[in-house]
């Protein structure tokens, strides 16, 4: 009897202890759960959290801890790391702290490598310096290029001797806190060279271009010359049938860039008898080197010009960006007296100038052999 009634308060303890154990254990998955999805304290709006290679869980916490966010204690955060199998496996990044994220957030982002992407666009029609402006002003993007000039930064890319104009095909590039102008150059540079080798590869069998390069020049003056998507062909057109009669291609785009940070938005005909290597109405054939960055849209239209016979263009003049084309340059000049009469009439009613206004004088020189 007394070894019956020792089993049953053996029996007791030991149900007890496992109650307290129980209970034990569901105060500390209860207070886990209240970690791991509470929010973060301290998170600000727009605050960003880095993690560079080789940083562990408890440089990440430290990093956190720097910025002002409260993260708790180093062994809750293992255990939870633990448990969604993140631990060994953050990945390297910039990520976004939101205000109300929990540690069990950051952390499958971390685990997930759900880092912020920032962009930056390359726009139709820059030239070099401009984009080397652009890329300065790109925050955060890490600053490297600024003290190198374009050979040298055309050497850093692994393409030394290659001149930087017209080599970064226009579009939109997503990059994180870690890269460098460098980066975005490189992905752009390998982009153009895809797009030209693509362009030249479905040229027309009877193109008067000799090389991709020739393309690229070409397409850059193609850019330059309109904005409206449907008129490319028709000026690749008409550019192709200059240079396959010999006749100078005669487009003030290339003036300008021949004039480089001599030029304040207006073309005289001092600067069009001025001599460079652009100026095209001086000297026959293509200019030495892209003008500007071309587009798809630009590539394609010089590898399949619009068929035609007119050898002029104009700008209409009304503000649209729109030309007028012509066969001969009897018609040539009867569309500039129109180009010069929608011209006089927008600013005579205080209109902005249109794209093609900054120069009333250059449409009017002779686009002749």
């Amino acid at each position: 009897m007394a070894r019956i009634r020792k089993k049953r308060r053996w029996g007791l303890r030991l149900f007890m202890l496992m109650l307290l154990a129980g209970i034990a254990l569901a105060v500390a998955w209860r207070q886990h759960t209240a970690f791991a999805d509470a929010p973060l304290a301290g998170i600000e709006r727009g605050q960003t959290l880095v993690v560079a290679p080789g940083d562990s869980l408890p440089v990440v916490l430290g990093k956190l801890r720097e910025t002002g966010v409260g993260v708790g204690q180093d062994l809750q955060w293992r255990v939870l790391a633990r448990q969604m199998k993140a631990d060994g496996r953050i990945q390297v990044g910039e990520y976004a702290l939101a205000p109300g994220m929990s540690a069990r957030t950051l952390l499958e982002a971390m685990r997930d490598g759900d880092i912020v992407s920032h962009r930056f666009t390359i726009v139709e029609g820059w030239n070099i310096r401009e984009l080397r402006a652009a890329l300065k002003r790109a925050s955060p993007l890490r600053q490297t290029i600024g003290a190198w000039d374009d050979a040298e930064l055309m050497r850093r890319l692994g393409h030394a001797g290659q001149h930087p104009e017209g080599r970064f095909l226009p579009e939109t590039y997503q990059y994180t806190g870690e890269d460098a102008d460098l980066d975005v150059l490189r992905r752009a540079h390998a982009a153009m060279e895809k797009a030209l080798a693509a362009a030249w590869a479905s040229r027309k069998p009877d193109s008067v271009l000799k090389t991709p390069d020739e393309m690229l020049v070409l397409a850059s003056i193609v850019e330059k010359e309109t904005g409206i998507a449907e008129e490319r062909p028709a000026i690749a057109g008409l550019f192709e049938r200059r240079l396959r009669i010999g006749m100078r291609l005669e487009t003030d785009p290339t003036v300008i860039y021949g004039m480089g940070t001599r030029y304040a938005g207006n073309i005289r005909r001092s600067d069009l008898t001025t001599d460079t290597p652009y100026n095209t109405y001086l000297r026959a054939g293509l200019p030495p080197t892209p003008i500007a960055m071309p587009g798809v849209d630009a590539l394609k239209a010089v590898a399949n010009p619009a068929p035609g016979d007119a050898l002029f263009f104009v700008a209409v003049g009304d503000g649209s960006g729109r030309h007028l084309f012509a066969r001969t340059y009897a018609e040539h000049r009867a569309n500039v007296a129109s180009y010069l009469r929608n011209y006089r009439a927008r600013n005579a009613a205080g209109a902005a100038p249109g794209p093609q206004a900054a120069a009333p004088s250059a449409p009017a020189a002779p686009r002749s052999p």
